[in-house]
């Protein structure tokens, strides 16, 4: 008698697929309040910067099918792999669904972020378990950053971006681990979030070898609310004044190229370090590299008890 396999959710943010699905987009993440046209203007300025648009949909894409490629090698036939979105299609209810739909009870659910937070990970995990809540059970994967092997491939990039640094400067660079920056009232619920950052940090220099680092928060929110600091490009701004002139950014809280790496980092972070006098490389993005996604796959295969 044959078994159903147990679903993967992959979830992940989303994001627009051409230009003409920037406005509804933007509109969506706003809760249905419409961006004003010098916000739609801005928006769109930043993605002609990186090359028109985004390309966060083909790197999550292609994650997706490598995690789907890991699990069948190392469990085949045991895994179910779908994908769903918290702003584009399929949503995330759409893809539970979908499995309740092909007769799978038991889902594992996972977002491509490696650190809990009430307004991060945990608003996507809540809407999938509540979609599946009755006729499935639902493993949620809160975080995943300390698995073995993700610090130790974030230390090799980080060792390879300080070779990149001119040998005078290597020495007494800094290197500075940062994430999607979020209002400071998640700090008053005593959200796990920022705690999560400091210790990849730690892992991860401990790993590489490296004593001088620190954490920033970056892409903040455009909200009169406070957000969580250090803000990046202050602090890459001060770090002459610090005697610091070489930094290496390590965006630990991002697993692939997308506006908040390739336009927060690779060109308003590189505009301040240049004004400022500093030299900045970034270490590279995890993407689809196989090794990143056999990590994942690891995680949800305990998760699942297979």
């Amino acid at each position: 008698m044959s078994t159903s396999p147990i679903g993967v959710l992959v979830m992940a943010y989303g994001t627009p697929g051409s230009r003409e699905e920037v406005e509804p987009y933007y509109t969506r993440i706003r809760h249905g309040r419409p961006p004003t046209d010098e916000q739609l203007a801005d928006l769109v300025r930043r993605y002609d910067a990186i090359g028109g648009i985004s390309p966060l949909a083909e790197r999550t894409d292609a994650q997706v099918r490598g995690i789907a490629a890991a699990l069948e090698r190392r469990s085949p036939g045991q895994f179910d792999v779908r994908f769903g979105s918290k702003y584009t299609a399929p949503s995330i209810e759409e893809a539970a669904a979908s499995f309740l739909a092909d007769g799978i009870t038991t889902v594992v659910g996972i977002t491509l972020t490696p650190h809990s937070a009430t307004m991060g990970s945990g608003e996507y995990l809540a809407r999938a378990a509540a979609a599946l809540e009755d006729g499935g059970t639902f493993l949620p994967i809160s975080e995943w950053y300390d698995t073995e092997g993700f610090c130790e491939l974030q230390a090799a990039r980080v060792t390879e971006a300080l070779s990149q640094l001119p040998d005078d400067e290597r020495a007494d660079a800094l290197v500075m681990f940062t994430a999607h920056s979020l209002p400071v009232r998640i700090l008053d619920v005593g959200d796990p979030y920022p705690d999560q950052l400091a210790d990849s940090a730690d892992r991860i220099a401990a790993l590489a070898g490296i004593e001088r680092y620190e954490v920033g928060w970056q892409s903040a929110g455009r909200t009169p609310e406070p957000w969580i600091g250090p803000d990046i490009l202050e602090a890459v701004a001060g770090l002459p004044a610090r005697g610091i002139t070489a930094v290496v950014i390590c965006p630990v809280g991002f697993v692939s190229d997308h506006l908040e790496v390739l336009y927060d980092v690779d060109i308003d972070a590189q505009h301040v370090a240049a004004e400022s006098g500093v030299t900045l490389v970034r270490t590279a993005s995890l993407n689809d590299d196989p090794a990143f996604l056999d990590v994942l796959a690891t995680r949800v295969i305990a998760t699942a008890g297979s």
